[in-house]
């Protein structure tokens, strides 16, 4: 199923300009508890993946003003947008779906960044288990599926103690030991300010010895890496004279 009474239902966002391949497909998603979007144009593939974050996208590959190559692409290297309107790279599972006369276009795709490629025209039970294994892997990569009580989440970011792994809005993080350590810490607290002391004490050891301006330092390269704008972080906080804070308590949620 696309999900539960107590889940928010996973979106998935068609882009295909054929009515008569969309509909049944649209209709047989539904059916399965998935939420659909769709978009019968490149432009506007675009614009939905940006604003709706869907959980997974079916990517036509002849589309009108963008085709799908062109999307893909779009979304794995965030182009193709007005610079007014900033666009991360995506990490969404993109399935696209390919002509059989054209086989040369699932190479193609894959090499674009395209997590899978079927080829039309396809039975509706085999792109709903493809469906589900690009779903299945997406959480598996993102610590979905570790156990509860491992993973911490805050806003776009994931925590998972386990896997000792970050993601921020869906994309994998790379952290040093002590980046991931410092980390874990403040999103442990998220909401409430952590002393420079608590801080040396429980990432560098009590024993340490050293320039408790390495805090600062390691404050930096993380919000480099979790942070739209560096100068003017959203999560990763400074209490001037104090410590640090991890965003705010009502945007924090432990699993």
């Amino acid at each position: 199923m696309g999900g539960t009474a107590m889940d928010q239902p996973i979106t998935l966002l068609l882009v295909e300009d054929d009515e008569k391949t969309a509909v049944p497909i649209i209709l047989g998603l539904q059916d399965e508890g998935f939420r659909v979007l769709h978009a019968v144009d490149g432009h506007w593939g675009l614009r939905l993946a940006r604003a709706a974050h869907p959980d997974l996208i079916l990517l036509d590959t002849e589309l009108p003003r963008m085709d799908g190559f062109a999307l893909c692409r779009a979304l794995r290297q965030g182009t193709g947008l007005p610079p007014s309107e900033p666009w991360r790279m995506s990490t969404v599972p993109i399935l696209m779906l390919v002509s059989r006369r054209r086989e040369v276009d699932r190479i193609r795709g894959l090499e674009l960044g395209a997590d899978g490629c079927l080829v039309k025209p396809f039975d509706f039970q085999e792109l709903l288990a493809r469906i589900r294994a690009l779903l299945r892997r997406r959480r598996l990569n993102r610590g979905e599926l570790t156990p509860p009580g491992m993973r911490i989440v805050v806003g776009e970011i994931v925590l998972d103690r386990m896997a000792r792994q970050v993601w921020w809005d869906g994309r994998l993080v790379q952290l040093r030991q002590r980046e991931f350590d410092l980390l874990c810490v403040l999103m442990e607290n998220a909401g409430k300010a952590v002393s420079r002391q608590e801080l040396l004490d429980r990432v560098w050891g009590k024993d340490w010895v050293g320039s408790p301006r390495t805090i600062d330092v390691h404050i930096r390269w993380l919000r480099q890496k979790l942070e739209d704008d560096p100068s003017a972080p959203r999560y990763i906080q400074t209490i001037r004279g104090y410590g640090h804070r991890f965003a705010a308590p009502e945007t924090a949620a432990a699993t």
